[in-house]
């Protein structure tokens, strides 16, 4: 039978939630009131699980997790609450949350989350779901948006870039190109400008950050 941990600052849903849980089969090895509580239950009993309310008064549930997985690194952590918002749903994935539960959810719905959780599986809410869904697409969005936004460097100006990382003065980089030393300045200003950089060392760092020249 799997131990679990109820956390909720409202002592009438939490008794509720704790007897209805029992009902269902669960072993509840405790109750506590806030975050704190909830680290040092956590330390002592080594629940399976720990169903934590997101918004308590002190330390909430998003900033308890991460102490309480230190403490109790076996144990999954499913947050209830009565938020919808994207902002918490991210930071709880996080902070290592199992599962993403709204209070309003059907008890049945609720046994059937922490079940999976128990299996090794995760849950979250369908309304969080869809959230979720919305974020990553988002970031996906803004991630290609970025990408697209990446300054491109001409063939000849990566190498450049490269002799410059080499050492080589721009009189050198000219005579190796069979180029002039002006028409490699040129180059040179060209890279600064496209990438926004002033110097020559700044912009070697950003080539060798980003894969475009490896340092000999």
């Amino acid at each position: 039978m799997k131990k679990l941990l109820v956390v909720d600052d409202v002592p009438l849903f939490r008794a509720g939630l704790t007897s209805a849980l029992q009902g269902a089969g669960y072993d509840v090895v405790g109750e506590a009131a806030d975050g704190e509580a909830a680290i040092a239950l956590a330390e002592s009993e080594q629940p399976d699980i720990i169903l934590l309310d997101v918004l308590m008064p002190g330390e909430s549930g998003i900033d308890a997790l991460e102490k309480i997985r230190a403490v109790a690194p076996n144990c999954s952590i499913v947050l209830l609450t009565g938020s919808e918002s994207e902002e918490d749903l991210v930071e709880a994935i996080k902070a290592g949350a199992r599962g993403y539960i709204v209070k309003d959810m059907p008890f049945e719905h609720l046994v059937h989350s922490i079940d999976q959780v128990a299996a090794g599986g995760a849950a979250i809410s369908p309304v969080m779901a869809g959230k979720l869904f919305d974020v990553t697409r988002q970031l996906t969005l803004h991630q290609e948006v970025l990408a697209s936004r990446k300054p491109q460097l001409t063939a000849r100006e990566i190498e450049v870039l490269e002799m410059v990382a080499d050492g080589q003065t721009s009189r050198q980089i000219g005579d190796l190109l069979y180029i002039s030393e002006n028409t490699v300045k040129n180059h040179i200003r060209n890279i600064l400008d496209k990438l926004g950089l002033h110097s020559r060392n700044e912009a070697v760092l950003y080539a060798v950050r980003e894969n475009l020249i490896v340092l000999k």
